[in-house]
């Protein structure tokens, strides 16, 4: 593992879904409206993956933003999910609402074929490049152990496509879903970094979201919409692999909470998520 350290995974056989900077880009069409294209190798069940889709916005936000500001790193992104668009064009639409020294604000709209698809706000600013003063990181490992589970070499793989361009392994230890336990706690660990180039920030918006439900562990599998997805970057991460803590505080029928917390190779805070999801029933 420590060979690949750094790098992206340039394997055979796991080219078919492109880079991600070059999947996640966007176009300027004007008048702050900006074109893309969802590629089908980015997504869950057939969908394009949330945190794909916040990539998507924060792209369009910065060009937006850094037409009139000094500065324009992604700092927050928050979105409203109102229905899955499909893989295809899509056009994002952006408003910035407010230019300051210190932050921007857009507010970004993800259209296909005249319905609104995705909603939000993202903030703009400098990320910070020096160390924390302080932080409290879920205590993991820089790099998945041996016994991490490779999702693309899993049965799920076929629906979590994102493993076409991006590796992402899987703690077993605690994910007792693999072994059809419902009994653990809806919490899970994992590694992720892109294929065939370096992890940015826009890659960390994705790391947000990358786990599978935590839900699973509960035994609720099945169709698990997100409804409100809130990420907030803290760092530009270093090369290497990404560390992703996801925790749940509570179940309530249908209804759970999801938060991420993602670290870079050198124990880093990168990128911190919380969304509002629904689960298909036990």
């Amino acid at each position: 593992m420590s060979s690949l350290a750094g790098q992206g995974d340039t394997r055979p056989g796991h080219g078919g879904a492109g880079p991600f900077t070059t999947a996640s880009r966007v176009r300027s069409l004007g008048d702050g409206t900006f074109a893309a294209t969802l590629s089908g190798s980015w997504t869950i069940g057939g969908k394009p993956h949330g945190g794909f889709l916040l990539a998507v916005l924060a792209r369009a936000a910065v060009a937006a933003a850094g037409s009139g500001a000094p500065v324009a790193d992604p700092l927050s992104v928050s979105a409203q999910f109102l229905r899955a668009p499909e893989p295809g064009p899509v056009l994002v639409r952006t408003e910035v609402r407010k230019t300051g020294r210190q932050a921007t604000v857009v507010a970004v709209q993800l259209e296909q074929r005249g319905q609104s698809c995705v909603e939000g706000v993202v903030t703009t600013g400098r990320l910070p490049r020096e160390r924390a003063t302080w932080s409290d990181l879920p205590n993991q490992p820089a790099e998945p152990p041996g016994n991490a589970l490779d999702i693309s070499a899993l049965p799920m793989a076929s629906v979590f496509r994102l493993t076409e361009g991006c590796d992402v392994r899987l703690d077993p230890n605690g994910a007792g879903f693999l072994h059809g336990q419902t009994n653990d706690p809806p919490r899970l660990r994992l590694w992720a970094r892109p294929r065939g180039e370096q992890v940015d920030p826009m890659f960390a918006l994705l790391a947000g979201d990358i786990s599978m439900p935590v839900t699973f562990n509960l035994g609720r599998f099945g169709w698990t919409p997100t409804v409100q997805l809130t990420a907030l970057l803290r760092s530009r991460p270093a090369p290497g692999w990404l560390r992703i803590h996801v925790d749940c505080r509570a179940v309530h029928g249908p209804w759970f909470d999801s938060d991420a917390t993602v670290v870079d190779s050198t124990g880093r805070l990168i990128c911190q998520s919380r969304q509002l999801a629904l689960s298909a029933k036990a």
